[in-house]
């Protein structure tokens, strides 16, 4: 049997945030728990966005006959966002397009040689890599649109951090070991730690 969802699904390459792989977290107000990622889509790369708005448009016309009673909705809610207008205040966002991709069940999560990676502060919201998404029409409590289902994410390069979180290494730079106004190498109880 040929899978219906074949066109509206794609992989495509994105940076990574609001990164919830590892347990599911609340979206919305319904209170559901699911596991998701914000995928950051530079404007500038048209091969993605076109073969995105393509999935978009294949699952919307599928909804047309088994969402939609059988007519285009006069709006919509089209999961391909503009972060220009929608994330105004967030720079990581900016001449960006980005999609909200959410699932109830845990998604794979690999790195670029397809290994499982189980340390979770490997894969973090800044880092950069694919995504699995699956595009599907709903009609819910009066909303009507195409949804992005979360299949799997693959790391494949790091980033700045977009969590707000600095790393220990970052933090401690600058700290010199060799000026530290107390012992080194020995468990001894300074006598005044910063040398008043």
């Amino acid at each position: 049997m040929a899978n219906e969802n074949v066109t509206t699904k794609v992989v495509i390459p994105c940076r990574f945030s609001y990164v919830h792989v590892w347990e599911a977290a609340s979206i919305g107000d319904d209170g559901d728990k699911k596991f998701s990622v914000s995928c950051i889509i530079p404007k500038s790369d048209k091969t993605t966005t076109d073969k995105v708005k393509e999935a978009i448009k294949a699952a919307y016309t599928s909804g047309i006959t088994s969402k939609f009673n059988g007519k285009k909705p006069a709006s919509w809610k089209n999961p391909l966002r503009d972060g220009d207008t929608d994330r105004t205040e967030d720079d990581a966002y900016q001449n960006s397009f980005f999609i909200n991709a959410s699932a109830k069940t845990r998604p794979g999560v690999v790195d670029k040689a397809r290994q499982p990676i189980t340390d979770q502060e490997e894969f973090y919201s800044g880092c950069y890599g694919y995504v699995s998404i699956n595009f599907y029409p709903f009609n819910a409590k009066g909303n009507v649109g195409v949804a992005a289902g979360l299949n799997n994410v693959m790391k494949v390069k790091d980033g700045e951090s977009l969590g707000g979180r600095v790393s220990a290494d970052a933090d401690f730079a600058e700290v010199d070991m060799a000026d530290a106004p107390f012992p080194m190498g020995d468990d001894s109880e300074p006598t005044d730690i910063f040398g008043d």
